[in-house]
């Protein structure tokens, strides 16, 4: 009776940890930073419940900064990339493309399909088409250029094919045309969002210098750090769409949709895998 006993409770623990299985995230991004806004809070909250997530930045970011450049700049990002992947708990992988000059080229698309094979992602998220950046368009390409090529088994053939296609999602944006963001699922980051722009914060050429400067700002900056990054919390704060509202009322139910201060939202791509409602419940358990 006491093996019976001991064999049941072995088998619940498989069945649990199998239930439980670690998901693998990446997140694309043009420049340091796009893929901690875009998807940061969603980002700790994976790596809270035990997933893994990659961020991926497919510039070095080394022309965005209004005093600095070149070299000097790149080698700054990279280390402020390392200090926000530290603070989300992720891994922060910054290639060596020149900010400003990203092209979808072969090259590009073989090197982040075969990146998504090595981190075996069950979810893939960037940007839409749809943007005022050459570079965050020719991220998008590039993303939808991966996004079949991933299970190809004769393309990159140096890297196993991925045997399941991942999702392939785009991050929220506010660009009308040719079409709106539209919204399939969405989740709540009001608890995780201080972590978040504590986070983000890490890139202080970008908050507290170069961003600043672009859009007239220098002169509101506080002094302190802990004041630099109440004032970013403000500056980033960003209201929740009715549709994204909507949106998070459809999987959370009523109560906490409409609880919810803060949101990131996402669109499925069509050109990676379609999931059925019960199967996105499954890639974002956070969605309860």
């Amino acid at each position: 009776m006491k093996r019976i006993l001991l064999l049941i409770s072995f088998l619940l623990l498989c069945t649990f940890l199998f239930s439980q299985q670690a998901l693998n995230i990446v997140v694309v991004g043009a420049h340091p930073d796009d893929c901690d806004l875009d998807a940061g809070g969603t980002a700790i909250k994976y790596v809270r419940a035990g997933h893994k997530v990659l961020f991926i930045s497919l510039t070095n970011g080394d022309a965005g900064h209004h005093e600095k450049g070149g070299g000097i700049l790149g080698k700054i990002r990279r280390a402020e990339a390392r200090e926000a992947g530290r603070r989300f708990g992720v891994e922060y992988l910054v290639l060596d493309n020149h900010d400003g000059e990203l092209m979808p080229t072969l090259e590009n698309r073989l090197e982040l399909i075969r990146l998504i094979r090595k981190w075996n992602a069950d979810i893939v998220i960037g940007p839409r088409p749809n943007d005022y950046h050459p570079d965050h368009r020719n991220t998008a390409i590039l993303l939808q250029d991966a996004a079949f090529m991933v299970i190809v088994p004769n393309v990159a053939s140096d890297v196993p094919a991925l045997k399941k296609n991942p999702v392939f999602l785009y991050a929220e944006d506010r660009f009308q045309k040719p079409y709106p963001f539209q919204p399939d699922i969405a989740v709540d980051i009001t608890d995780v969002y201080d972590q978040k722009i504590y986070s983000v914060a890490a890139h202080k050429s970008q908050f507290f210098e170069w961003l600043p400067w672009l859009n007239g700002q220098l002169d509101e900056l506080p002094g302190s750090e802990d004041a630099r990054i109440k004032w970013l919390a403000q500056q980033r704060k960003q209201s929740i769409s009715d549709e994204v509202r909507e949106t998070l009322i459809k999987w959370y139910g009523p109560e906490k949709g409409r609880s919810a201060v803060i949101a990131e939202a996402f669109e499925i791509c069509e050109y990676g895998r379609r999931p059925s409602e019960e199967e996105i419940k499954r890639l974002f358990p956070m969605l309860k």
